[in-house]
């Protein structure tokens, strides 16, 4: 296979013909693709990326029984993983009866940087700040009218040099967009900045800068949720298994102050948050990757890679707890656009932004108990293996029958490929 040029200006039929002869599997990837594609919008769905051949679905689930802040929900889920909305379920259930997750919206603060080359001095910067960020606010007005108009707009601007590159800023800027996820908005407003920055610097005898990049930032430390739950010891009966509730609950906090004080730990602990969270992100159209980048990096705050749950008992009561950076919107983007994300919307009755850091944040404390509570008694592998099973028997193409008797037959046996197949005798 060589370089080919002029691949976008290529039909769809054309970039799979050339795809079919530059490879060496036999799959008919027309006739798949053409199986995926939608009869009625996929126009729609081909405009959202670039060199579509056809659509990649992955299941679109419910989880009930969410009651955030005294709301009652049924929260949409997208992911491929067995087991996650079945435990987010089970897990919602129980805590409703509980008295439900709590939520609170620290802020809801986005940041984007202008990043610049300049061997000034602070102390210059710092005498003129107020005058400088009243001429940037003044160049971008018209940009950022609709948006002040909707409760939102630009919030500040500091100069913060980069110690570990001499002669190397970020100018810093401070939004809010209201229930827009923003990132357009904060582009277009770097963007416009760049020239008046540079301008501001050499109409008042500042030595010259030249201007690096601008770009919104998904660190957003300062978008933050934290969602909490608690019940009585004794509640925890239905997940202790064959522990006491009072033992269920030490090892519980054992297990999630092991995650806080081991990367290893950490790192599967967080990503079982983030089947949760991911899931209603990807339904509602957000921006997953943007997500769990600052949910990472929020991590490390402390220097140390940790755990974003953590788990105490206070007054005989496990209280849990969350907090994680969600910079997302319930407008714009692919939000209404794709037509599953805008019913999702609708299932959750039109949330603001702020109830959708609340439900989101739920979705992960929710799953994130389930993981650590099957960890701490029976093994994640229980509820996996039972879908794994299906799967399997799916991929097989197993009867019915076969089906139902093989359910009662790996009931206690460990599920494989092989055994599976060695009990279908194929």
């Amino acid at each position: 296979m060589s370089i080919i040029k002029g691949f976008s200006k290529l039909s769809r039929e054309e970039k799979i013909e050339y795809i079919q002869k530059n490879i060496s599997s036999t799959a008919d990837i027309l006739s798949i693709t053409n199986k995926y594609r939608h009869s009625e919008e996929q126009e729609k769905f081909d405009n959202f990326s670039e060199n579509t051949l056809s659509n990649y679905y992955l299941p679109y689930g419910v989880a009930p029984n969410f009651l955030i802040d005294g709301k009652f929900y049924t929260v949409p889920m997208v992911i491929e993983e067995s087991s996650v909305v079945a435990a987010a379920s089970r897990a919602a259930s129980f805590w409703a009866n509980q008295g439900g997750f709590k939520t609170t919206i620290h802020n809801t603060i986005k940041v984007g940087h202008i990043w610049f080359e300049w061997d000034g001095k602070k102390s210059d910067l710092d005498n003129l700040h107020e005058n400088i960020k009243r001429y940037l606010l003044e160049s971008v007005k018209e940009l950022t009218e609709n948006m002040t108009k909707r409760g939102g707009g630009i919030i500040d601007i500091l100069f913060i040099p980069l110690k570990e590159m001499p002669n190397i800023w970020q100018m810093q800027v401070k939004f809010q967009t209201a229930d827009s996820m923003g990132a357009n908005f904060i582009n277009s407003c770097l963007e416009a900045m760049k020239e008046p920055l540079s301008t501001y610097f050499a109409d008042n005898n500042l030595s010259q800068i030249e201007v690096v990049m601008a770009i919104l930032s998904n660190n957003t430390p300062e978008c933050l949720v934290t969602c909490e739950a608690s019940c009585e010891i004794d509640a925890l009966l239905p997940y202790s298994a064959n522990l006491s509730p009072n033992e269920f609950a030490r090892r519980f906090i054992l297990a999630m102050n092991i995650a806080y004080n081991s990367v290893d730990r950490a790192v599967t602990h967080n990503k079982g948050i983030y089947n949760g969270v991911d899931a209603v992100i990807l339904a509602t159209g957000n921006d997953f990757r943007a997500v769990e980048a600052a949910g990472h990096a929020f991590a490390t705050k402390d220097g140390q890679y940790r755990s974003l749950s953590k788990a105490e008992i206070v007054d005989n009561k496990l209280k849990i707890s969350l907090t994680i950076p969600l910079a997302i919107g319930t407008v714009g983007g692919l939000t209404r656009l794709h037509p599953l994300a805008a019913l999702t919307m609708e299932i959750l009755e039109n949330p603001s932004a702020e109830d959708l850091m609340s439900i989101a944040a739920a979705a992960g404390l929710a799953n994130n108990f389930s993981a650590v509570a099957s960890l701490v008694t029976t093994g994640i592998q229980k509820g996996h293996m039972k879908l794994h099973l299906s799967n399997i028997l799916t991929t097989l193409n197993a009867t019915e029958n076969q089906k139902i008797e093989a359910e009662k037959y790996f009931k206690d046996k460990t599920v494989s490929m092989k055994n599976v197949r060695d009990f279908l005798k194929i």
